[in-house]
């Protein structure tokens, strides 16, 4: 759940965070083993931070863990790259043993950071948006088809072309490293195309495709 980045600077990070505890005292809450702490897609209103216990991330269907993508151990900010930039959870979250919790309102914390010198805020916001885009990949990876991953990733990328709301996505990478992002072969990848220009969900060609049916869209990405 962390991105590669020099220990000096994680280290800064996680100090400045851990600050906010103090400055803003927050009552701790016992949970036992087999608490659902985050959902995906729902709205960050709190941050989390795990005094101590064992937390998994990764995608939770009828209950269970199906696919796992790590594990972290208090002290640690939970989904903490959500909570910065306002965005739904992109990964379930499920104590793996009792835990301690402190749950901070979100204005307080955003209060916090605004107030952090701006090239430390700016830092932890550069962090925070290349977490989220790792831990979106590798979700979507686990947890959908190539259809439903690459419906998300037009829709994600997608521009507006005019006042009408007509929208569009520019292919600035090639197609192959496209297709490595979504975890598939070139080939499937210009299977992909062919098929969703076949039902009518984007037209174009080229670097640039035009998204027919943005609701279509969303609805094949399952979201």
């Amino acid at each position: 759940m962390c991105v590669n980045t020099p220990e000096p600077r994680l280290w800064q990070i996680r100090r400045m965070l851990n600050r906010v505890l103090t400055i803003i005292p927050t009552p701790a809450e016992d949970l036992p083993v087999g608490t659902v702490l985050l959902r995906r897609g729902q709205a960050a209103s709190k941050a989390l931070h795990l005094l101590s216990g064992r937390v998994a991330f990764g995608v939770i269907e009828n209950g269970e863990m199906v696919h796992q993508l790590g594990v972290v151990e208090g002290p640690f900010w939970l989904e903490a790259a959500a909570t910065m930039l306002g965005l739904p959870h992109a990964v379930d979250a499920l104590a793996e043993s009792p835990v301690t919790l402190q749950a901070m309102p979100l204005g307080q914390f955003k209060s916090y950071l605004k107030n952090l010198p701006e090239p430390v805020h700016t830092l932890m916001l550069d962090l925070a948006k290349a977490q989220r885009q790792q831990i979106e990949v590798a979700v979507s990876r686990l947890a959908k088809d190539a259809d439903a991953r690459f419906a998300e990733w037009l829709l994600r990328h997608a521009e507006p072309t005019d006042a009408q709301g007509s929208m569009a996505v520019i292919l600035r990478d090639r197609k192959r490293l496209i297709a490595a992002q979504l975890g598939i072969a070139p080939e499937t990848f210009s299977r992909l195309l062919k098929h969703l220009r076949e039902r009518k969900l984007i037209s174009g060609g080229g670097r640039v495709l035009n998204l027919l049916d943005p609701s279509g869209l969303q609805s094949l990405a399952g979201i």
